[in-house]
C-alpha cells in the first residue's frame, strides 16, 4: 500500500472511531427498574432496561464494541461490506451502526427469525441472507467474508471485543447504579447466553472488582451452554430446540466461558413466555422471551435465598422489546400452531411471586 493510500485509510479509521465515540456520548445509560414481589420480603429485584437503547436491545452495546474491535484491528476499511450471523437483535444493531458509518451490511439469519426483526434490519438499509438450517449461519457468513466482507463475528469475538474492565460496560453500569440502593452489591446477576459475551463481561468484571456477587446464566431447557457447563464439555450440543430467540444456542459458542459462571438455570419455553407476560403486567411494557427466561431464573434464585433466610438484591436484564414478537410469542395463533400453552406456567409463576415458594412450579 502506498503512503498516500495508507494515510487515507488511517484518516478514515480515525473519523469512523470519532463517529462511534460521538454516538456513545449522545446515548444515555439505560434505566435500572426496581420490582418488589410480596413473596420475597427483604429481596429486591432490579431489571436493567436494555430495550431503551437506540436500536432497542442489549446488543447495541455489543454491536458498537464489534465495530470498534474491527476498526482498531485494521479489519474494516472504507466502503467495505460488513456481514454477521445473527438471529435478529444483533443484526438490527449492526445494521444501524453500518448506516451510521456509511457501510453496506448483510445479516445471515435463520428463516424462522421473527418477521419484525427481519423487517427492522431491512428498514435500516441492511440485507438479510436467510438460511433454512440455523446451524449453517456460520458457514454462510464465512462465505461472505471470503468474498471480501468484514465479518464482525459476534459469536467468535464477543467476549474479547467488549472491555470487561470498564468503559461503561454493562456490569460497571449496573454496579454504579446500585451504589445508593439498600443492597448495592447484589447476591446474583442473571443473564442469558447468546454469544456468551455478556456473561463473560459480567463475570470478569465481578472478579476484577473483588465482589462476592455470583453470576447465573438463564438458559432454555436443553440448550448447549447448560449441558456443556455442567460437564465442562465444549463439544456439547443442545438436546432440544427453543423458540426463545437470542439465547439457547445449539452449540457451545467460543465466547461461552464456563469457569466464571456460578449457576445455570434451565427454563422451559412455556415458562419464559408466561414470565414475559408477567413483566408486561408489572412494568407496563412488553419485552421479549429472553427477558421472561431471566425473570424465571431470578425467582428460582430468590426462592433459594428465602429458604435460607437471606436478604439482598438480584439484578437481571430486559433484553429487547416485545413488539418484535407480535407475530410469534405474543400471537395466540402462532403459539397454538407451535404447541405452546403458557397458561399453567403463568398461574404457577403468580403463585411463586405471591408466596415465595418455588414448589408452586412443580
Amino acid at each position: 500500500m502506498s503512503a498516500a493510500a495508507d494515510g487515507a485509510l488511517r484518516d478514515w479509521t480515525i473519523d469512523a472511531l470519532a463517529t462511534l465515540r460521538r454516538e456513545a456520548a449522545r446515548s444515555a445509560d439505560t434505566h435500572l427498574l426496581r420490582l418488589a414481589f410480596p413473596g420475597f420480603p427483604g429481596i429486591d429485584f432490579y431489571f436493567k432496561d436494555e430495550a431503551a437503547h437506540p436500536t432497542g436491545s442489549l446488543k447495541h452495546r455489543l454491536a458498537r464494541s464489534l465495530y470498534l474491535y474491527a476498526l482498531c484491528n485494521g479489519r474494516l476499511r472504507p466502503g467495505q461490506r460488513v456481514v454477521d450471523a445473527s438471529s435478529g437483535s444483533t443484526a438490527i444493531s449492526e445494521a444501524w451502526f453500518a448506516r451510521l458509518l456509511g457501510l453496506e451490511f448483510t445479516a445471515v439469519m435463520p428463516t424462522n427469525t421473527a418477521p419484525r426483526k427481519i423487517a427492522d434490519v431491512q428498514a435500516l438499509g441492511g440485507h438479510c441472507d436467510l438460511v433454512d438450517d440455523a446451524s449453517q449461519v456460520y458457514e454462510r457468513a464465512a462465505r461472505h467474508a471470503a468474498d471480501g466482507a468484514c465479518h464482525l463475528d459476534q459469536f467468535g469475538l464477543a467476549e474479547r471485543a467488549t472491555d470487561w474492565r470498564g468503559n461503561n460496560n454493562i456490569a460497571e453500569s449496573i454496579i454504579g447504579q446500585l451504589a445508593d440502593e439498600p443492597h448495592p452489591h447484589p447476591a446474583w446477576i442473571v443473564c442469558g447466553a447468546g454469544t456468551g459475551g455478556t456473561s463473560a463481561t459480567i463475570g470478569r468484571y465481578l472478579r476484577y472488582r473483588g465482589l462476592h456477587t455470583r453470576l447465573c446464566v438463564a438458559e432454555p431447557t436443553g440448550a448447549a451452554f447448560a449441558r456443556g457447563w455442567r460437564s465442562r464439555d465444549r463439544d456439547a450440543v443442545a438436546s432440544q430446540a427453543t423458540v426463545i430467540e437470542g439465547i439457547g444456542r445449539p452449540r457451545v459458542e467460543p465466547g461461552f466461558l464456563f469457569d466464571i459462571v456460578d449457576e445455570v438455570v434451565e427454563v422451559p419455553d412455556t415458562a419464559s413466555i408466561a414470565a414475559m407476560r408477567l413483566l408486561e403486567q408489572h412494568l407496563g411494557r412488553r419485552y421479549g422471551g429472553s427477558s421472561g427466561t431471566n425473570l424465571v431464573a431470578c425467582l428460582q434464585l430468590a426462592a433459594r435465598m428465602r429458604e435460607r433466610g437471606e436478604t439482598g438484591s438480584i439484578v437481571s436484564l430486559l433484553c429487547d422489546p416485545g413488539e418484535r414478537y407480535d407475530r410469534t410469542l405474543y400471537d395466540p395463533q402462532w403459539l397454538a400452531r407451535n404447541g405452546l400453552d403458557p397458561a399453567l406456567a403463568e398461574v404457577a409463576l403468580r403463585g411463586v411471586i405471591a408466596s415465595g415458594d418455588w414448589r408452586q412450579m412443580s
